[in-house]
C-alpha cells in the first residue's frame, strides 16, 4: 500500500521510448511497437508514432501519465513474518508480492538492500539501485540496523559486555562478529544494533550464547525508523534520503 510520495528526480537522459517502457515494466520492448501504434504515448504533447524515438522522461505522457519513476526507486516496506527476500516463489510468499505488478517487471530489478529471513519481520528497504544496495550493505560502511528479539530464557547481564567486545565467533566461521550493541529490555526482550550483516546474524549469536530467539523484528536501518508503518505497508523515500 502506497502512503507517501517522495519528490521524484526525474532522469535527464534522453531515452528510446521502447527502452524507457520495457525498463519502467509497461511492457516488453518487443510489445513497445504495439503499445506506440495503439497511441497510449505522448511526447511534448504529441502522439508518438516512433517506438525508437528519444525523449527526455519528463516529456513523455504514458496513457496521461509521467512515466513510473524513470530515475529509480527507494522504498521502506515493514516486512509480515511468513515472506521471503527472494525473487524465486519456490522459496516461498515473495516480499515483491506487497508491490505494484509493474514495479516486479522493471529493469534494472527491484530487490532488497539486504535481507530479512522469512520468520523475520519488520523495516526491509527496496531498490533498484545497485550502488546504493552495494553501499549499504558494505561492512567498511558499518550502516547501524536495529532489531528486537524475544527469546526462550532470560538473558545474563553479562551478554551486554560479551556481544560488545567483538570476540563473539559463530559455529562455522573464524573471524569474530564486530562489535555489537545489546540493550535488555526485559528479562526475555532485547534489543540488538549491528553494523554488519552475517547470515541469521542475530539468531546466531544468541545462539552462541545458549538462547533461541522466538521473535525478531527490526525497527531501524541506519537513520530510518519503521515508526508507524503497518505490516506488509510501504512508502516511498528520496533517492538520496542516505546521502
Amino acid at each position: 500500500m502506497r502512503l507517501f510520495c517522495a519528490h521524484r528526480p526525474v532522469s535527464s537522459a534522453a531515452r528510446r521510448l521502447d527502452q524507457l517502457l520495457a525498463n519502467l515494466g509497461y511492457c516488453s520492448r518487443r510489445e513497445a511497437r504495439a503499445w506506440v501504434e495503439a497511441g497510449h504515448v505522448m511526447v511534448r504533447g504529441a502522439v508518438a508514432d516512433d517506438p525508437g524515438l528519444k525523449a527526455l522522461p519528463a516529456d513523455v505522457r504514458i496513457d496521461g501519465e509521467p512515466p513510473d519513476h524513470p530515475a529509480g526507486l527507494l522504498l521502506a516496506l515493514h516486512k509480515p513474518a511468513g515472506l521471503v527476500c527472494s525473487h524465486d516463489a519456490r522459496e516461498g510468499p515473495l516480499v515483491y508480492g506487497l508491490l505494484p505488478p509493474r514495479w516486479g517487471r522493471r529493469n534494472p530489478a527491484v530487490t532488497s538492500i539486504g535481507r530479512l529471513d522469512k520468520d523475520t519481520s519488520g523495516l526491509l528497504l527496496l531498490t533498484d539501485q545497485s550502488a546504493l544496495v552495494h553501499r549499504l550493505t558494505s561492512p567498511k560502511h558499518k550502516v547501524p540496523k536495529l532489531y528486537r528479539a524475544t527469546l526462550d530464557r532470560d538473558l545474563a547481564p553479562g551478554l551486554v559486555e560479551r556481544f560488545a567486545a567483538g570476540t563473539l565467533v559463530l559455529d562455522g566461521e573464524r573471524a569474530p562478529c564486530a562489535p555489537a550493541g545489546l540493550k535488555i529490555v526485559s528479562a526475555r526482550e532485547a534489543e540488538l544494533t549491528l553494523t554488519e550483516g552475517k547470515y541469521h546474524q542475530v539468531r546466531r549469536m544468541f545462539a552462541a550464547c545458549g538462547a533461541t530467539v522466538l521473535t525478531l523484528h527490526r525497527t531501524q536501518f541506519g537513520s530510518l525508523e519503521l515508526g508507524d508503518l503497518a505490516p506488509g505497508q510501504w512508502r516511498e523515500l528520496p533517492l538520496d534520503f542516505f546521502g
